[in-house]
């Protein structure tokens, strides 16, 4: 099982956003290509894959919605699909565990501090060790949306391993998708 939290700084938490402007909306946008980056293969999904969207941008208290590739339905390739299932989580109800939304979509109170302790993140950086060259590459990877992590997310994860894709900084579901080719390549024997 792979499991991707993306960390967005900007993006609303209650649901009130159009799914025509999913910028507008915090930065929608980026969150659901991460998520398309992470379930997609080219006429399927990844079914061993979870993807983790940390909502901090308000008006509401922090949430995680969470896909989770071995149950979900209803999801096209394309932004919008992705955000309408996000906009229908954050729609319903939630407390401090995962609440179904739709079928594979689920939805929390709680951010990043709650989340990161439930797994072994690395964190995804430009300084960090290059993924290719690692012996054993992790199963969750923390990335971060258009903004860096903030100096309070810095010290929650300053203790995590650092991993790069390559010289270049590239957006966060580019990352993704050179991690997935990673994965693919090991589990295949490539080299």
């Amino acid at each position: 099982m792979t499991s991707y939290a993306i960390v967005g700084h900007l993006a609303r938490t209650d649901g009130e956003f159009s799914l025509n402007d999913l910028p507008g909306a915090g930065r929608m946008d980026v969150l659901c290509r991460c998520v398309n980056a992470s379930l997609f293969l080219s006429h399927d999904l990844r079914r061993d894959v979870d993807c983790y969207l940390v909502l901090l941008g308000g008006p509401k208290t922090p949430k995680t919605v969470l896909f989770r590739g071995s149950g979900i339905r209803s999801l096209s390739p394309d932004e919008r699909s992705a955000g309408a299932l996000v906009k229908k989580a954050l729609s319903i109800p939630c407390g401090s565990e995962f609440r179904e939304a739709s079928p594979g979509v689920y939805v929390r109170n709680g951010g990043l501090e709650r989340l990161f302790p439930e797994h072994a993140f690395a964190v995804l950086d430009e300084k960090g060790a290059d993924i290719r060259t690692v012996p054993a590459i992790p199963e969750a990877y923390l990335l971060s949306d258009h903004q860096n992590l903030s100096d309070a997310e810095e010290e929650l994860v300053k203790d995590a391993s650092r991993y790069s894709v390559g010289p270049a900084c590239l957006h966060a579901d580019q990352t993704i998708t050179v991690i997935a080719n990673e994965i693919d390549r090991r589990k295949n024997g490539w080299k």
